[in-house]
């Protein structure tokens, strides 16, 4: 009984470590602490409203990421989002991890370990970005905000739960453009994500990307 206990500790750790910004937020503790909202200028308010419409027009992303895991480790990969509800992250090999959002879940398997893990997509940071009608109000919460040298950067938290972790969003301010995303989970761990090459609105994408049976890939 040893050895299937020691490989779901194994993936819980291989996917915290590289996925930390995706799933943390709903496998850690709860702090007791919680986060204010911001303190917002009419500026800040504008350039909120000016991200929200941005996101919220976001029909699908394809883009290059570089991810950095809270004990520094870089992966490299592809994302795609499709709005509403759909994300795939196909991390370069040797990596054996590849997530898929859809039908309202999270779906990550590592081939190495022969495992698969499924979570609500609500539970996920970024289910914030992919669920309709993306609002950065009511049960969103913006607890910082800034706007200096070309870039725009706004933190978030889960109105009902700022325990739970914040996720911060980075763009560049002329034109507006998604430029990256770091996650701090409940344990005060920072998962980094940087985009390249992003191309949006490029179409509808295949189904076959976010098909979440991924358990025998």
């Amino acid at each position: 009984m040893t050895r299937p206990n020691r490989l779901t500790f194994l993936h819980t750790h291989v996917v915290a470590c590289l996925l930390g910004g995706l799933v943390a937020m709903a496998c850690l503790p709860v702090p007791a602490h919680a986060q204010a909202a911001a303190s917002l200028t009419a500026a800040d308010r504008g350039w909120v409203q000016r991200i929200q419409a941005y996101l919220d027009a976001i029909t699908t992303l394809e883009a290059q990421f570089q991810q950095l895991a809270p004990d520094g480790r870089r992966a490299t990969g592809t994302a795609w989002l499709s709005r509403p509800g759909r994300m795939r992250f196909e991390y370069d090999k040797p990596s054996p991890l590849l997530l898929v959002a859809n039908h309202g879940q999270v779906v990550f398997n590592d081939s190495q370990l022969g495992q698969t893990t499924t979570l609500p997509l609500d539970k996920t940071p970024l289910g914030l970005l992919l669920r309709p009608g993306l609002q950065l109000s009511g049960d969103v919460t913006v607890t910082a905000f800034t706007h200096a040298n070309g870039l725009v950067q706004v933190t978030l938290v889960r109105t009902a739960s700022p325990g739970d972790g914040s996720l911060t969003l980075v763009f560049h301010d002329n034109p507006l453009s998604l430029r990256s995303w770091s996650v701090v989970d409940a344990q005060g761990q920072t998962t980094q994500v940087d985009l390249f090459n992003v191309r949006l609105g490029g179409g509808p994408m295949p189904d076959g990307l976010f098909d979440t049976d991924i358990g025998d890939r």
